[in-house]
């Protein structure tokens, strides 16, 4: 069931350092966050702002994994993990979970493109909070401030993201005289 519904690689073998990541990915919104996004919804909606919390969380845990990880198996790992705990989660019924799964694709392909798009001209926490507050439905006079409070919250989550992943999988400790991008060579 779990490769039909996900794709192939999504029911496979589950790595203890991204399960530990996925455990911080999947710490709940806080309530003034989900609060304040169902305030600027048209029909207020705690529960539909609470689960774009929740998959932007899960969503930018990957991006961060793909951005800072030290190998792409650790970016996979977490990934599958991410995609693995969608069975598990106890927020959702068995009979929503393939919407639940394509709510969380959509969001991370846009999520991805956000992250990927480096024109200068925004930051990327803007960037992102486009994002949520379009898959919210989020109507508000203050656009300006809307961005900067959803990116403040989504940039936090990256942080966590990223202190996560280093506490599961260690920091990279590279010599003091040789250059990041002299490494590989």
């Amino acid at each position: 069931m779990a490769s039909g519904l996900f794709g192939a690689g999504w029911g496979a073998a589950r790595h203890p350092a991204a399960e530990r990541v996925v455990v911080a990915l999947q710490a709940e919104p806080a309530e003034d966050d989900v609060a304040w996004l169902a305030s600027l919804m048209l029909r207020r909606d705690d529960d539909h702002a609470r689960w774009e919390w929740r998959y932007a969380r899960r969503a930018l845990g990957v991006l961060v994994a793909e951005r800072d990880a030290l190998n792409d198996r650790t970016a996979q790992e977490v990934a599958q993990a991410v995609r693995g705990a969608f069975a598990r989660d106890p927020h959702i019924a068995a009979d929503r979970l393939s919407v639940a799964v394509g709510q969380y694709q959509a969001r991370l392909a846009a999520y991805r493109a956000a992250f990927a798009k480096k024109d200068g001209r925004e930051p990327l926490e803007s960037r992102l909070a486009r994002e949520i507050l379009t898959f919210a439905g989020a109507i508000t006079g203050d656009h300006a401030g809307a961005i900067a409070r959803a990116g403040a919250v989504l940039a936090a989550g990256m942080l966590e993201a990223s202190d996560a992943l280093r506490t599961a999988y260690g920091t990279a400790a590279l010599p003091d005289d040789v250059a990041p991008s002299k490494l590989g060579r």
